[in-house]
């Protein structure tokens, strides 16, 4: 054959380029469209609350305070700026009673729907909430005082990540499991069926008024329960609203809007929803002082909780950290976040010798440069000048500032920051200035006691070892960070660290990918997020079976009652045992024939 001819055979490059994209892309195509299908979400309508309107101004309360003088209501308010936002009825516990009855009757239909069904309901309140956020978020603004960029990170987007990790990964987390068998039963097969549990519910913090809200409805929908909430009674207003947008997309489905129920109630009725006994499973998210009444209510019915109780969060940087001010921009929002009322905030800033001075000078300008305001009432040009929000009450200032002149006291440095303030245009806010206390150590209370402020404490590690050491130095094991980029280092304090979630080279990653979220320690138990959470809203029920009709159980003559035969029974069962649990093929032989000669 002549060269020319074996040029010819040879593929040109566009042919071979052609090849290789069909190769790759007919089956990537294939699995899109024979993929499952899915409902097309509903569209429907929420009336939107009159104080999320642009231009709505509201009466400013002489005093702000949830308790209305001569009235037993919960009076509603922004805590940027003290104006009214409503009044709340409380739930009494005849209420919590009804609401409980109306889920139960609710869950037994919603119990037998399919997985396609539970989907379509989650993927119409997904679409619902990505064509409204602007109204969702200002309503968690106007009822917790947050920025509407915190409102974007800590409400939205992690709840539109927990529908779409649901929707995507939720059935595949509850579809029976396979579990293995032994010699002794090979002749069975067996798995674990996770079935609703009934009528669930979730006690929720004010911090993030709708992803808190939200996440627990969702995991208990999906998983083919009904949820009662109990919202705090500090975001009542907001809660109802956010309520009835999902009792909404229930409806727009088909579904009764009774599976979601919420009571909001003062303090001294909420034991009677804790230890209701019609309830199968509670998650509570709070303090730990709450978290022991709750536990001991839930007790007298032996109702099953999982508690998410805040922290004391360290984030370690390394000597070897690399890119010192990107990651001090991660520790300014992981501080700063929500005025820094976020249980798994950056509590603590835990730094090594070579990269302390330097984080420091970081720090300490952004920190001193930060800007208070609300971001719903400023307009022009002061809207730009919004760095963070209120808090959500004006309660804990006193704490704060003792247990900062207290660390000063005993040696730490206060740069900026250590006190309340009062708002030149908003004099009715809760706002407490941005805070830098460094040259902490960890004996200091500050140091051992949740701020849930803004509050960033920096202290200093010896080294790696000291610095995991410091990290472990206090009741809370919620979250954690390290920053460091070798690698032997940073494992070292992943495996030494005393938390339920690490981030490396990162803050709170963790959350935003739908990982199991909870903590050990005194931040709490149980999880709740991703398969462990939504595991935990089901009956797990063990099932073994034959495998075929045709081999089953048959008890031996010698072990069937009334038993007769001296010794031979106590040495087929040693037969029975040896032949399933002694190593070797040798062994297993000599046991046969134990069991065999005494059969």
């Amino acid at each position: 054959m002549e060269l020319q001819e074996l040029t010819d055979l040879i593929p040109s490059e566009a042919a071979v380029l052609s090849a290789i994209f069909l190769i790759l892309f007919v089956p990537i195509l294939y699995i899109i469209l024979s993929g499952p299908s899915f409902e097309e979400p509903v569209e429907y309508d929420v009336p939107v609350p009159e104080q999320c309107r642009q231009g709505w101004d509201g009466k400013i309360l002489d005093e702000p305070s949830i308790k209305a003088s001569g009235s037993t209501a919960i009076q509603c308010y922004c805590p940027t700026n003290g104006k009214f936002l409503g009044l709340v009825n409380p739930t009494t516990p005849d209420g919590i009673d009804r609401a409980i009855t109306k889920a139960h009757e609710a869950q037994i239909e919603w119990a037998k729907t399919s997985f396609d069904r539970r989907r379509k309901v989650l993927r119409t309140l997904l679409k619902h909430i990505l064509d409204n956020q602007d109204v969702i978020a200002r309503a968690a603004c106007l009822d917790s005082g947050k920025t509407m960029v915190d409102a974007s990170f800590g409400e939205i987007l992690v709840t539109a990540e927990k529908l779409k990790w649901t929707i995507d990964h939720g059935e595949k987390a509850l579809r029976p499991s396979k579990r293995p068998t032994n010699l002794l039963m090979m002749y069975k097969k067996n798995e674990v069926r996770y079935e609703p549990l009934g009528v669930v519910a979730a006690c929720v913090s004010w911090n993030y008024p709708f992803h808190n809200l939200l996440g627990p409805i969702i995991s208990s929908l999906f998983t083919g329960n009904a949820i009662v909430l109990k919202p705090s009674e500090r975001t009542a207003w907001s809660s109802n609203y956010f309520i009835s947008v999902v009792k909404s997309a229930l409806e727009a489905c088909g579904h009764s809007p009774h599976l979601v129920q919420s009571v909001t109630c003062w303090p001294q009725a909420a034991s009677h929803l804790t230890s209701h006994p019609v309830l199968s499973h509670i998650t509570f998210i709070g303090s730990r002082p709450v978290a022991h009444s709750v536990a001991s209510s839930a007790a007298k019915a032996l109702t099953p909780l999982t508690l998410e109780l805040g922290g004391k969060d360290p984030a370690i940087i390394l000597d070897d950290a690399r890119n010192l001010p990107a990651i001090a921009s991660i520790l300014m929002r992981g501080v700063f976040q929500s005025s820094g009322q976020n249980c798994i905030g950056i509590e603590r800033i835990v730094a090594t010798p070579k990269v302390y001075p330097q984080l420091l000078a970081l720090l300490e300008p952004r920190i001193r440069a930060l800007r208070l305001g609300s971001a719903l009432d400023d307009t022009g040009a002061d809207a730009d000048e919004i760095d963070m929000g209120a808090c959500i009450s004006d309660d804990g200032f006193s704490r704060l500032e003792s247990l900062i002149a207290a660390a000063v006291k005993d040696g730490a440095r206060l740069l900026c920051g250590g006190r309340r303030c009062v708002h030149p245009r908003h004099p009715a806010g809760h706002y407490f200035a941005p805070t830098l206390l460094v040259d902490v150590t960890p004996e200091m209370d500050i140091a051992q006691q949740e701020l849930f402020a803004p509050v960033a404490v920096l202290m200093r590690a010896a080294d790696v070892r000291d610095a995991i050491r410091i990290a472990n130095a206090t009741p809370y094991a919620l979250g954690a960070s390290v920053f460091g980029s070798e690698p032997y280092y940073v494992n070292q304090v992943v495996a030494g660290l005393e938390a339920g979630m690490v981030s490396v080279n990162d803050f709170a990653a963790y959350y935003a990918v739908q990982l199991p979220f909870g903590g050990v320690k005194g931040s709490g138990y149980g999880r709740f997020a991703g398969e462990e959470g939504l595991r935990s809203l089901c009956n797990a029920k063990s099932v073994c079976e034959d495998r075929t009709a045709l081999v089953g159980t048959k008890i031996p003559r010698r072990l069937d009652y009334p038993i007769s035969g001296g010794s031979k029974p106590w040495e087929m069962c040693k037969g029975i045992v040896e032949l399933g649990y002694r190593d070797g093929w040798r062994a297993k032989v000599d046991a046969l024939r134990r069991l065999l000669r005494n059969s």
